[in-house]
């Protein structure tokens, strides 16, 4: 590539917020080089293993002893990576980082990022959400509300097909959405006892996904889902959302867009002179090789924790101690989601009853503590929801009372009975020492700091744990199940996959890293939209807000190249 061409803009990262980023800002004219670490995936092409069914993996889907030793922090989770998707996931052995405090960090460096395997879960932040640092005065208050980012909600939901339903909620905002997945009729029956067993508002209804369940138009090159439930190998119909199957495309339609995988990123340029950023530094993943690429505007979206690192490594005689950081404000206030934490059933009936396919989605029960009148809770501040879902039992649990031959044949061919369960998505706090900084001597192979984390649940997350726990007991409990377990699995922060924080948005440069417009505060001509600029965490999966965030900040920024602000 030519290093003496000067891009109208640069992003950095292809995943949920790259992606939307690289479609806005193409899609305005602007001519975009677009920047992964790691190699590239093709829509359809690159996806390996989508079709692979259970007797095609030697190890029934577990990864080798082999492939397991390049995996021992993200191995130790129990669920990630299989060995139908451990490309999919980084080996941990080539990009290590430290952990003064156990953080699970997953990671997914190629084209898509985790915009390939994550959970597709879309759901609006309310003014409950944007409003509760100021009000109880936990971290900075966000220099937005709802109604700034509704439109861009609208877009995005528009854009990308969400199923859902609308549900008139204060705490929940409606959206835009596809026709909603159906609940089975143990859901249907947990649904109605919510409903009869509390006064408290809670509810139940079907998960707000990411998946296109009726054909339109709009969904230019995507089907509709097919209820295969593999989506984390990558979908080849583009029935549920992913950088690869639709903003890439969309962002490539326009002719604006240079995409170069194995790229990795670690500092944007800054001019002394000029008071701006001018592009950024880059090592080829492959053959170490350093680049410069030069940009008039820097979108910041390599996800919340990689873009924190390129900013510590972004240092200058304006900014010492990393770019933005002249108040100790990056690499702070870390947060993510509770997550491993709630309860399981069994459900005695309905062997009559079965379902077809398999609905890549579940039931969703809303916040419904903290919200005033008799929801308020006294040993914790903020909420939780919960996700879950009821299925057939495993037919294993009854090998070893089966028999053998004409028997065993019987009962392996009868779906077992029906069990229940759900885990809460909690809230957790910006405390000022949650945080990670670059290690004085660690670095990985392309000679680069590695990471370190020291961030910890503190009080109001172990309290909230608990209530998490007792919540969901009582509500199987209400609805007659039996056998009614709580768990609370061994975790820390980081298991959430929601990692946030680390180049806040505020209102001062003093107390916060960017500003309403996802620029750096000292730095204009730099946006940060992936999960970094997360003031607080609210307790719903953000990747909604990241993409909404990101398509707002990305016209912004081409309404300010089209002034000539960045020339």
């Amino acid at each position: 590539m030519n290093e003496n061409i000067v891009y109208d803009a640069i992003v950095v990262g292809t995943g949920i917020s790259g992606g939307w980023a690289a479609k806005e800002l193409c899609e305005n004219g602007l001519k975009t080089l677009v920047l992964e670490r790691g190699p590239m995936v093709e829509h359809i092409v690159d996806y390996k293993t989508m079709n692979w069914d259970p007797w095609d993996m030697p190890y029934k889907g577990e990864l080798s002893r082999e492939d397991k030793e390049k995996y021992p922090k993200q191995g130790r989770l129990g669920w990630a990576p299989k060995d139908d998707v451990k490309h999919f996931f980084v080996n941990d052995l080539e990009h290590p980082y430290q952990e003064t405090k156990r953080f699970d960090w997953i990671r997914g460096y190629h084209v898509g990022g985790r915009s390939i395997t994550w959970g597709k879960q879309s759901y609006r932040w309310s003014d409950i959400d944007f409003e509760a640092n100021k009000k109880d005065g936990h971290g900075v208050d966000w220099p937005v509300r709802y109604k700034d980012i509704s439109p861009w909600y609208d877009k995005v939901e528009t854009f990308i097909g969400v199923s859902g339903q609308n549900l008139g909620l204060e705490q929940l905002p409606d959206g835009k959405f596809q026709p909603p997945m159906e609940l089975n009729c143990v859901e249907k029956e947990f649904q109605e006892s919510l409903g009869n067993n509390f006064d408290d508002g809670r509810l139940l209804t079907i998960g707000r996904a990411a998946h296109i369940t009726e054909k339109t138009t709009r969904f230019e090159g995507r089907g509709t889902c097919q209820y295969r439930n593999r989506c984390w190998r990558g979908c080849p119909f583009g029935g549920y959302f992913s950088s690869n199957s639709s903003t890439l495309p969309a962002a490539e339609r326009t002719g604006n867009m240079t995409l170069r995988p194995n790229s990795i990123v670690h500092e944007v340029i800054y001019d002394e002179n000029l008071k701006k950023a001018t592009g950024v530094r880059v090592i080829d993943a492959i053959t170490h090789k350093k680049h410069e690429f030069k940009g008039k505007i820097v979108f910041l979206c390599a996800s919340a924790m990689a873009s924190v690192g390129i900013l510590l490594q972004s240092k200058s005689k304006s900014f010492p101690n990393g770019m933005g950081n002249n108040h100790d404000q990056v690499g702070r206030n870390i947060m993510d989601h509770h997550y491993q934490v709630g309860a399981s059933a069994k459900v005695d009936g309905y062997l009559d009853k079965y379902y077809k396919g398999r609905r890549p989605n579940g039931f969703y029960i809303p916040r419904f503590v903290n919200l005033g009148a008799n929801t308020e809770r006294e040993s914790f501040i903020r909420g939780f929801g919960y996700q879950g879902g009821a299925s057939r039992g495993n037919w294993s649990e009854m090998v070893a009372e089966v028999g053998y031959g004409e028997a065993l044949k019987e009962v392996l061919a009868k779906p077992g009975g029906w069990e229940i369960g759900m885990s809460g998505f909690g809230e957790i706090l910006p405390y000022h020492d949650n945080r990670v900084t670059l290690s004085n001597d660690k670095k990985d192979k392309w000679g680069l700091p590695q990471l370190d984390f020291d961030v910890e649940f503190k009080e109001n997350e172990l309290n909230m744990r608990e209530s998490i726990k007792k919540e969901a007991k009582a509500m199987l409990e209400a609805a007659g199940f039996r056998d009614v377990q709580e768990y609370d699995n061994d975790t820390g922060p980081g298991l959430g996959i929601h990692e946030m924080g680390g180049a806040r948005m505020g209102h001062s440069s003093k107390t916060s890293v960017v500003n309403r417009n996802n620029q750096v505060h000292d730095v204009p001509n730099v946006y940060v939209t992936d999960g970094a600029f997360m003031t607080s965490a609210s307790c719903v999966n953000p990747s909604l807000t990241y993409m909404a965030f990101t398509a707002r900040a990305a016209n912004h920024a081409a309404q300010q190249f089209k002034q000539h602000k960045f020339s």
